[in-house]
């Protein structure tokens, strides 16, 4: 078993002190199949917790590390782009727009007149 803690502190992973994991196996009854499965499963629990913790901080030194990866492209990136001048562009020439043709009152109420409106 694993036990966890600094000087003069001694922890099972399960969170049980040492000295009770010592009481209970003084104890004068034998433990019974129920006792030793539940024992038997929180070792289990605390071996894949553990493996479980170790993945996790692997996948995150992973993911730190390539962040900074991707981090140092991307200002090398800017440092080159700065470094270039940037072309001048010409400013754009506008066109000039077509006077507008109005039609004159007197036109647009004889084309009326001609295709019948009386009004």
């Amino acid at each position: 078993m694993t036990l966890l803690g600094g000087e003069g502190k001694s922890r099972i992973c399960s969170g049980i002190s040492a000295n009770d994991a010592y009481m209970s196996s003084m104890s004068k009854s034998p433990p019974s199949p129920a006792q030793l499965a539940r024992n038997e499963r929180m070792r289990t629990a605390a071996i894949e917790g553990a493996k479980a913790r170790a993945d996790i901080e692997a996948r995150d030194v992973a993911i730190r590390k390539n962040m900074e990866r991707l981090r140092a492209l991307r200002l090398a990136k800017e440092a080159e782009e700065a470094a270039k001048p940037k072309p001048v562009k010409a400013p754009a020439r506008g066109r000039k727009a077509a006077p507008k043709q109005t039609a004159k009152l007197s036109d647009f109420l004889a084309s009326q007149r001609s295709t019948g409106r009386t009004t």
